[in-house]
């Protein structure tokens, strides 16, 4: 996948070694990232022990927030395929904590399989 594929909001796969380096002030010791997913500039990381989401804001992207999700947190999720109208295909994701889940966004084109397949291997597994 290329830089057309991310501007089209494609989820491309992100390098788990290039990762576990940018995110070793948060990592615990003995965590590995495992996968992880880029969708422009945003990001899902998969890690031995939980889901870190990525929110890269503002214009540069130098803004960042990373948000840490514990597995046993996910209490379900489900994905909604984009439609003929609706090109936008959804993942959701609901935290024992909360009544409204975290929604993100795929472009109709993205794999959204790929991240739910994950999402599914870590929760349920």
């Amino acid at each position: 996948m290329g830089i057309l594929d991310g501007l089209l909001g494609n989820a491309s796969e992100m390098s788990p070694e290039k990762l576990q380096k940018e995110l070793e002030p948060f990592l615990i010791p003995g965590e590995q990232v495992q996968v992880a997913y880029k969708i422009i500039r945003d990001g899902f990381v998969f890690t031995n022990k939980r889901l870190i989401l990525i929110d890269k804001q503002g214009v540069t992207g130098s803004k960042v927030e990373y948000m840490s999700v514990p597995y046993k947190s996910i209490i379900r999720f489900a994905k909604e395929s984009a439609g003929t109208f609706d090109l936008d295909a959804e993942l959701k994701i609901w935290l024992s904590s909360t009544h409204e889940p975290i929604v993100k966004k795929f472009n109709k084109s993205a794999n959204i399989n790929d991240v739910y397949a994950m999402l599914s291997r870590y929760v349920l597994g």
